[in-house]
């Protein structure tokens, strides 16, 4: 299985890209990794929320194949423990998905073509992150994931 990390706008802060290049290096010793990222669109200010939204809905909806499992990190989406991702992980794994996609949406979240195909919501904490900081986290708990599902000393339980 390959994990994919679609992602709206460019992180310009140097310490984030660090995080993210760190634990993505980190993560490729378990399971291909692929971040990418979906250009922000250009003169926002004149796009209301919803235009907005639809315009990234589909750009995201052009990086997927048909095959792909795609979960939304949204706010309203189901809580796991770092454990309990662990064993959602390794259930993707068995079931012999070729490719599992995570998205981190804009500013407004996701539009409703988005959210149709969708096959799951993943929340990271009831607390508002900025997009940015969003990356190196979950980018993380992937990492995190993966080493608990070897028996690895980085998760202390």
């Amino acid at each position: 299985m390959q994990i994919k990390l679609l992602a709206i706008g460019k992180t310009d802060h140097k310490p984030i890209q660090e995080l993210i290049s760190e634990y993505t290096e980190r993560l490729g010793y378990y399971i291909r990794f692929d971040l990418e990222i979906i250009p922000d669109l250009k003169n926002t200010k004149s796009l209301s929320e919803s235009v907005q939204k639809e315009r990234e809905g589909e750009l995201i909806l052009k990086k997927l194949q048909t095959s792909d499992e795609l979960i939304l990190l949204d706010e309203r989406g189901k809580s796991f423990s770092s454990l309990e991702f662990s064993e959602y992980l390794q259930k993707k794994m068995n079931s012999g998905l070729r490719q599992l996609v995570f998205v981190i949406g804009g500013p407004y979240g996701f539009s409703e073509a988005v959210y149709a195909r969708a096959n799951g919501k993943i929340s990271l904490s009831k607390m508002t992150f900025s997009h940015q900081m969003i990356r190196p986290f979950f980018i993380e708990q992937l990492y995190r994931a993966f080493t608990i599902l070897r028996n690895e000393p980085y998760h202390h339980q």
